[in-house]
């Protein structure tokens, strides 16, 4: 009997990624900002337990394009990484750092929200790019690392010169890629996957218009000031205790949620649980009409507060479908890709829950009104 490993060859690894690992290749814009959450949310818990004596500020990720170098960055003010960290977590396909940390610091950072799981998600910037650099200073104060590679097994990984803390993601856009160039298609996929990240995500710069002083002659016209365009909302409504939401909350979130939907909502229902299985989420009963387009609106699934899909048909019966709203819980099982769901036992066990918060508030609505 003979014994042995199967070697998998790095050479064929990357063709593989780039043509079947995502089934849309906007999703690497995803995947990015949600390392470069992860990154950041690290380096936010370090300061919270005293590994490290610097400042948490307040973070933001960046995403610019340039379209003259035909390039596409994401930057953030996370943790950074050295260049054996460099080794570790990029040379290793399928080595997730974020996994490594949690495992690391897994007494003390309940509820981190940090993302990451499979460790592939950096790789999928080869979908869309020719060539990808790494400009990384670890919060820890030893030598900038600046990592490149054109998608090949080959890498180069030389002393950088970044200054701050923290990490930027240069994508050289591939000719049959240039859609990702166009600040509109970023700004679609930023709303679509990231608007509701734990982290302010800036996009470019906007005119804010100032208020009027109680002085001012009738006439007058306010002034504007250029700020940072922040596309998302750090804290949406459904990451928030019930307690501490008005009626007005749950309904702008909604208008936020579907902007297209002028009837209010019936009612609503605050999903937060945490045991035997971890689920947040608002969901709404919609006022029924005979619009044919019922299905345009439905409910989003999100894990961590990042998009993952709104074809949820495994976890809300076919019965409840007409609700709209969110569902975010990291305990529902997803492809490698994060994609599509798996079904198990806590998808069903979400679902009879859900079911049953629905039966429980209609019966209490019922009687209620009978009264």
């Amino acid at each position: 009997m003979m014994k042995g490993q199967i070697n998998v060859s790095v050479e064929n690894i990357f063709p593989l990624i780039k043509k079947f690992l995502y089934s849309d290749h906007e999703i690497f814009l995803r995947e990015l900002i949600s390392n470069a959450t992860d990154a950041t949310l690290k380096f936010k818990h370090l300061t919270q337990i005293g590994e490290t004596k610097v400042d948490y500020g307040d973070p933001q990720i960046e995403v610019k394009i340039d379209k003259k170098a035909k390039t596409l960055h994401v930057i953030d003010q996370g943790v950074g990484m050295t260049a054996e960290e460099v080794k570790k977590y990029i040379n290793e396909v399928a080595f997730s750092g974020a996994e490594e940390f949690l495992d690391k610091y897994k007494d003390k950072l309940e509820g981190t929200g940090i993302i990451g799981h499979f460790g592939l998600g950096f790789y999928s910037s080869f979908m869309v790019a020719d060539k990808v650099e790494i400009h990384t200073k670890s919060y820890n104060d030893e030598p900038a690392a600046h990592w490149t590679c054109d998608g090949s097994p080959e890498f180069s990984l030389v002393k950088g010169k970044r200054k701050e803390r923290g990490t930027e993601i240069i994508l050289h856009i591939a000719d049959d890629s240039t859609e990702f160039l166009e600040e509109s298609r970023i700004r679609e996929l930023l709303l679509k996957y990231n608007r509701f990240m734990p982290v302010p995500i800036k996009f470019g710069t906007r005119e804010e218009t100032l208020p009027l002083p109680e002085d001012a002659d009738k006439d007058a016209k306010p002034e504007t000031e250029t700020v940072d365009d922040i596309i998302n909302n750090p804290e949406p409504a459904w990451t928030k205790q019930p307690t501490d939401l008005k009626d007005d909350d749950y309904l702008n979130f909604y208008k936020e949620l579907y902007p297209m939907q002028f009837e209010e909502p019936l009612f609503n229902i605050h999903l937060n649980v945490d045991y035997p299985f971890n689920l947040t989420g608002i969901l709404y009963f919609p006022k029924l009409t005979n619009d044919l387009n019922i299905q345009k609106d439905r409910i989003q699934l999100y894990q961590n507060q990042v998009y993952i899909t709104d074809n949820v048909e495994n976890i809300v019966p076919e019965f409840l479908t007409m609700l709209r709203g969110v569902i975010d819980s990291p305990d529902i099982p997803l492809n490698v890709s994060r994609s599509y769901l798996q079904a198990d036992g806590n998808v069903k066990k979400i679902s009879s829950y859900i079911t049953r918060k629905v039966a429980d508030k209609l019966k209490s609505l019922f009687n209620s009104n009978r009264e």
